[in-house]
């Protein structure tokens, strides 16, 4: 399909990754890209729903919220207003904070991750990335900045679950071989040094 670029950031939370999202949206709309950036959870029904689960205001067992971000996931492609499709097919390069590996990689803490993947790949046939970057953050350092940034952290925002997320997410990168293109950048470093590499993979 020729499409414009469909670019996913990835990385445990505390790593950086929307903001790194917001600025290589900023570089390639510089360079003359059309630019959506999107996030996951979504602002839908689903989405809200999930984020109440995830600040701890409703409770679920943990199949429920994986079936959830599956939900949520399709509509983010999917949605006829704004959905990641659309928005590719209306000429805009997509860059997405969390795509498909995200959730799976913190409910795998819970569940298999073969379940998981597979649950995915719907998700990935119907809109595979060009590129995957996970910006690669030590979990201790992310858990920091978790701290320092929010009030309450949310459901799975603990150091050893981030550090459970982490294997899991090189795991699924792993596992899943040459299905995904994934660059893994050191994000233990200033925000704009980490830009700057992501910018020369785009020779931004």
């Amino acid at each position: 399909m020729n499409r414009p670029l469909f670019i996913t950031i990835e990385g445990t939370d505390g790593s950086g990754k929307s903001t790194q999202a917001r600025l290589l949206a900023e570089r390639l709309a510089a360079a003359g890209h059309k630019v959506h950036t999107t996030f996951e959870p979504t602002g839908g029904h689903i989405g809200r729903l999930l984020r109440s689960i995830l600040r701890g205001e409703l409770k679920a067992d943990q199949k429920a919220i994986a079936a959830l971000f599956l939900a949520d996931r399709l509509d983010h492609i999917q949605n006829e207003n704004d959905g990641l499709l659309k928005m590719l097919a209306d000429g805009y390069t997509v860059i997405c904070d969390r795509y498909y590996f995200s959730s799976y990689a913190y409910h795998s803490v819970y569940v298999d991750m073969d379940w998981v993947i597979e649950c995915n790949r719907m998700c990935a046939g119907m809109l595979r990335p060009d590129m995957t970057i996970f910006i690669d953050v030590p979990p201790e350092a992310c858990m920091q900045r978790i701290v320092a940034n929010r009030e309450v952290p949310e459901l799975y925002e603990t150091t050893d679950i981030l550090r459970k997320v982490r294997d899991n997410y090189l795991a699924a990168f792993t596992r899943l071989g040459n299905e995904e293109k994934v660059t893994i950048i050191d994000g233990n470093r200033a925000i704009d040094a980490v830009a700057a590499d992501v910018g020369k993979l785009f020779e931004l």
